[in-house]
């Protein structure tokens, strides 16, 4: 795909359903980037796919194994991509070549929707690169972002060796989810003022006494004691300061890309793979309001302006394979698009606030119709302000997981099987949540840099609940020496206890914390 040039410019007469398309999805509100629209075959689309959306990335192994595995599953009738998309401004989507008329209208409507999600929700603000002077749009350009750095890690591949590069982007990529998803949030730092006279001795800094008005009082109000322990807090908070980090810090990637001895090009690989990191990580935070979006917007779309009488059959055989939830497997598209409609429902009849919370009479209830009509207002609310988790946490009622059905379900060792263990609303919704918050991912911090004062990283883990798979944190500290090139520890639990894991580049190390 580095050398992408193939004609895939939409057919005119796609064009023409395009401009139909839009014009309907901008009549029910959506406000979304150009979007362009590009035809490709089946082995094309596997290769973007791979890519992950994109036709040009850096060079590495993992692209081509998930290239084999898409074509494969492709050519054994296990699945079938239909569309595409990619948050970038111009958004581009890709349709593939052979589809029906009515699969070709049907992706269209949905991928508009999608880039609606990605224009107007704030988590993906983070994916701005800046602001248009002229248009006051957001720059988005992350096809040229992802061919720059493919750019760069080639030229160093071809400098140090492509083998050397691979290896170094295997550490970055089990590093990747070490993140903190509010950095983009947060407000630029000020650099530092400097003081006049700097190369001053600084005077000692006086402790903290009380004050006395009388001489001969001094030993009585401000006795030795006090002053040793207010001298040893003043001493204790120099020696916080000096910590590096202050306080602890969950971008791990950007710790170590400003304080480890990393070589220039190694530097450059790390830096790249954070910034792709940033980007995607938007996209795991809002899979279930994403794709429930795009397919509350498809169905309304298809079923009341775009499909025609010979076509809707077909159109509801497509929506629902896309729809169908098997067992055990929870679906984004149907739960995002049923919490929807049911977040409208709810607004439409005035059931909200707090005449609502407070009524007890569950046939009153049933019957609540205030006929507010406030649905669409608020379900265009809920697109720009929420993720996955405070979408749940706000808006899943015990009403609506009764009428879906869902429950929890985990593994019974005694049976040898998976079973539903729980269908009460706040153990579903419990454990939904919890898969749910910080991508299902652990919560990791850098805490010291100097451990001990020998120079060694120490890391610290916020259990909540789930054990780290040692296996998996074993490999993960294996990356972190290759990166920091001393010996790393993290503080974590196992089996409720609070444990040392530690790798020093030989051997790894586990025993109980004191």
């Amino acid at each position: 795909m580095a050398k992408y040039a193939l004609n895939t410019s939409t057919p005119a007469y796609l064009r023409d359903i395009q401009k139909q398309v839009e014009e309907y999805a901008r009549g029910y509100g959506l406000d979304f980037f150009p979007t362009m629209f590009e035809v490709v075959s089946y082995d094309q689309m596997n290769e973007l796919a791979a890519y992950g959306g994109f036709p040009v990335r850096y060079p590495h192994w993992r692209f081509g194994m998930e290239y084999e595995q898409l074509s494969k599953s492709y050519e054994y009738g296990l699945s079938k991509i239909y569309e595409m998309v990619i948050n970038n401004n111009p958004s581009i989507a890709y349709l593939l070549e052979g589809n029906s008329l009515v699969d070709q209208k049907l992706v269209m409507a949905h991928v508009f929707a999608h880039v609606d999600f990605f224009k107007n929700n704030y988590y993906f603000r983070a994916t701005n690169q800046g602001i248009d002077r002229q248009t006051d749009q957001p720059i988005r350009k992350w096809i040229d972002t992802m061919a720059n750095h493919g750019a760069t890690i080639r030229r160093w591949a071809d400098r140090v060796g492509i083998e050397k590069v691979e290896e170094f982007i295997d550490t970055c990529l089990s590093l990747e989810n070490l993140i903190d998803p509010a950095k983009p949030f947060e407000p630029p730092k000020q650099a530092p003022k400097k003081k006049d006279f700097e190369f001053l001795e600084e005077e000692p800094e006086e402790v903290a006494k009380l004050r006395v008005d009388k001489d001969y009082m001094e030993d009585f109000i401000n006795p030795r004691e006090f002053v040793e322990s207010q001298q040893k807090k003043m001493d204790a908070e120099k020696e916080k300061a000096k910590r590096v980090p202050e306080r602890p810090d969950r971008d791990v990637l950007g710790f170590l890309l400003d304080h480890a001895p990393l070589e220039r090009w190694e530097r450059d690989v790390l830096w790249g793979i954070r910034a792709e990191a940033y980007y995607f990580w938007p996209q795991m935070q809002t899979k279930i309001m994403n794709e429930g979006w795009a397919s509350y917007w498809h169905s309304r779309l298809m079923t009341e302006k775009i499909c025609d009488d010979g076509e809707i059959i077909e159109y509801a055989e497509r929506n629902a394979s896309v729809m169908e939830t098997g067992n055990g497997r929870l679906n984004p598209y149907k739960l995002g698009v049923e919490l929807y409609r049911h977040v409208e429902e709810r607004w439409n009849k005035g059931q909200f606030g707090k005449e609502w919370e407070d009524c007890d009479d569950l046939e009153a209830r049933r019957s609540w119709n205030r006929r507010t009509g406030l649905g669409r207002k608020k379900i265009f609310e809920v697109r720009s302000l929420y993720n996955d988790v405070t979408f749940i946490d706000e808006f899943l009622t015990p009403e609506f997981v009764a009428e879906q059905k869902l429950y929890s379900f985990g593994y019974n060792a005694r049976n040898d099987r998976w079973e539903i263990e729980s269908r009460k609303f706040k153990e579903v919704k419990e454990k939904l949540l919890f898969q749910l918050t910080n991508a299902g991912q652990p919560f990791i911090r850098v805490v010291d840099s100097n451990l001990g004062n020998r120079g060694e990283l120490l890391m610290e883990h916020d259990h909540q609940g789930i054990d780290l798979r040692l296996d998996w944190a074993r490999e993960v500290l294996k990356s972190l020496v290759r990166v920091w090139r001393r010996p790393v520890e993290i503080h974590t639990k196992v089996e409720n206890k609070p444990t040392l894991l530690r790798f020093d580049g030989k051997e790894h190390v586990q025993r109980p914390l004191r």
